[in-house]
């Protein structure tokens, strides 16, 4: 028999990561569904994540504001660095330390906890009494990041926006009328749409990449590690280009304000 071409190897861990990802689905309609879990998860990952998240933000939201408040300057347009710098936060900035820390916090702990119970074989014990390790375990993991992910993107936006309005403000003698009103003169309600469903859509992919790499873990405790760092470098990536799809989406069908 023929070893499998190089190109069937890349491919397979991809066709059985959808079909992960297809079979969560499924098993997130089947009943009783795991609230209790569901609960437990949420405030786990909420845990973990949420002051990071707040941390990362104000140095991020803080190099927007300051960047543009420079550029705005050399252009004679500072009154329109409001617009800018929380329009680049609430669309961009909020979603994606949002996403890399719920990977890298969240989505770690649930692959080492999901690699730990499959290398123990609890897993495998789960599948012989007639028990859906993805309906019991997986789901909920997974739900809780698409959910925490939403929470955590608001407050990343609420901390980018006020640090940026404070180093623009206060640190750079901007205007507060002009950085507020600019804003609000070009914003719209879509803006934070898309910002809340990039959020979700980057939790769910994060819990389902953390998922797969923790039910097929390398063999023996290094495995379970390496299948974590695994799981937060695909995390990132998937992330990104994720987020270049939905950008360039958003911009081509949502017209901007005035227009």
């Amino acid at each position: 028999m023929t070893a499998p071409s190089p190109v069937v190897r890349a491919l397979t861990p991809v066709g059985k990561f959808i079909g992960l990802g297809i079979e969560i689905g499924k098993q997130s309609l089947r009943r009783p569904f795991q609230w209790r879990e569901l609960i437990e998860q949420i405030w786990f990952v909420t845990k973990v994540s949420a002051l990071p998240t707040a941390l990362f933000t104000i140095p991020f939201g803080a190099t927007i504001a300051l960047l543009l408040g420079e550029l705005t300057r050399q252009f004679g347009a500072q009154s329109q660095t409001g617009a800018g710098a929380v329009l680049a936060i609430v669309q961009q900035a909020a979603p994606i330390v949002t996403a890399l820390l719920i990977s890298g916090a969240g989505g770690s702990a649930v692959c080492a906890d999901l690699g730990a119970r499959t290398i123990r074989e609890e897993i495998a014990a789960m599948e012989v009494l007639g028990i859906s390790p993805i309906q019991r375990l997986v789901v909920p993991r997974v739900l809780a990041m698409g959910i925490c992910a939403v929470v955590l993107n608001g407050l990343a936006t609420v901390v980018g926006v006020s640090g940026g309005y404070f180093f623009n403000v206060i640190i750079q003698g901007g205007s507060p009328g002009a950085y507020i009103s600019s804003f609000s003169a070009i914003a719209q309600v879509s803006d934070i749409v898309v910002s809340e469903i990039k959020a979700f859509l980057f939790g769910i992919v994060a819990g389902v990449v953390a998922a797969y790499r923790g039910l097929n873990p390398p063999p023996g405790a290094k495995g379970v590690g390496d299948a974590v760092n695994q799981a937060v470098v695909i995390s990132f990536v998937l992330v990104f280009l994720i987020n270049l799809v939905l950008t360039a989406l958003y911009l081509e069908l949502v017209p901007p304000k005035g227009f």
